[in-house]
């Protein structure tokens, strides 16, 4: 098969398991290309190759192991990407954090024009992706020999983590750029869902007034709900929510089955987040809120005496 027909992804894992993020952009690969297989680097990630092995869909993963590609630091897995990249007629990461890390370096070592957050896949080399906080719809066609492709989650079905049944081939590992070394990760340990991952999620606005009421308030509705938690913008400025709560354009793109949105007014970056949610539920008093023109159901109340009230009838 020539390069043109095969995909190669390039998977975000924990050494041990694959990141559901990972799984959509599987998805959006089975539509670009006829052959998909699945980059796994990192140190001591042979649990994360087998658990890769699995996923439908995919041909082959390509294990490549080394003590340089532990903490997946951009520099060295963008050069991992691009000794492999020959091969490729497509490379694909999901719109995360790492991905929008590593993809831009993979490009420009490459001398391609990347194509960022794509939500649907028109044809092997178009595709579709938002601007202006998702309120036009661009059609982007590629030219390149290798199309740099991000993948926004929340657009795709995840591919099912099991039943594949694909080869794991080890690839030579690049040496050490020696441009970056690993310092230190910090990691928030909660018993809450990811807020990229979770089913429902509860978010609170600047209407919650203080960061001990927005805890009073919403961390009992998530409790009852199992939710995650999450906050707009306005919300995590006012230091009413940490940084990692945040959902919108420049927070978290999140699409769970039960959004509950409680004082947010919907501003354009926030809806930008979150309009993807299966369900809405908005609670706001103020009829003219934006939030309830993407809300599937709405509450024009006080949110301080309408959230106590949902929790007793939960």
């Amino acid at each position: 098969m020539t390069a043109q027909g095969k995909v190669l992804v390039v998977a975000e894992h924990d050494h041990v398991s694959i990141k559901n993020a990972t799984l959509n952009a599987v998805t959006a690969a089975l539509q670009c290309g006829a052959e998909v297989h699945l980059l796994v680097a990192g140190h001591n990630a042979g649990g994360a190759a087998q658990a890769a092995a699995g996923i439908a869909g995919v041909a082959r993963v390509l294990h490549a192991d080394a003590p340089q590609l532990a903490e997946a630091l951009a520099e060295n897995l963008a050069a991992q990407v691009v000794a492999l990249a020959p091969a490729y007629g497509h490379i694909l990461f999901a719109s995360t954090s790492t991905g929008k890390n590593v993809a831009p370096r993979v490009a420009a070592l490459l001398d391609v024009a990347q194509v960022s957050d794509i939500t649907r896949v028109v044809s092997d080399d178009t595709f579709e992706r938002p601007i202006y906080a998702g309120n036009v719809i661009v059609t982007v066609q590629s030219s390149d020999a290798v199309k740099v492709v991000t993948v926004r989650a929340t657009a795709f079905e995840g591919a099912a983590s099991q039943g594949g049944a694909a080869a794991v081939e080890q690839v030579a590992a690049v040496a050490d750029t020696g441009l970056s070394s690993f310092v230190e990760r910090v990691v928030a340990k909660s018993d809450r869902p990811e807020l990229a991952d979770a089913r429902i999620i509860v978010s609170g606005g600047r209407a919650m007034g203080s960061s001990e009421r927005f805890n009073e308030v919403l961390t009992p509705l998530a409790d009852k709900l199992g939710a995650a938690l999450g906050a707009s913008r306005a919300a995590v400025d006012a230091g009413f929510a940490p940084n990692d709560w945040q959902v919108g354009q420049t927070g978290k793109i999140v699409a769970p089955e039960l959004y509950v949105a409680c004082g947010i007014s919907g501003a354009i970056q926030h809806l930008a987040g979150m309009k993807d949610s299966k369900v809405i539920v908005a609670i706001n008093k103020d009829a003219e809120a934006p939030i309830f023109s993407v809300a599937d159901y709405g509450l024009e109340a006080d949110l301080f005496s309408a959230v106590p009230e949902l929790i007793a009838a939960i």
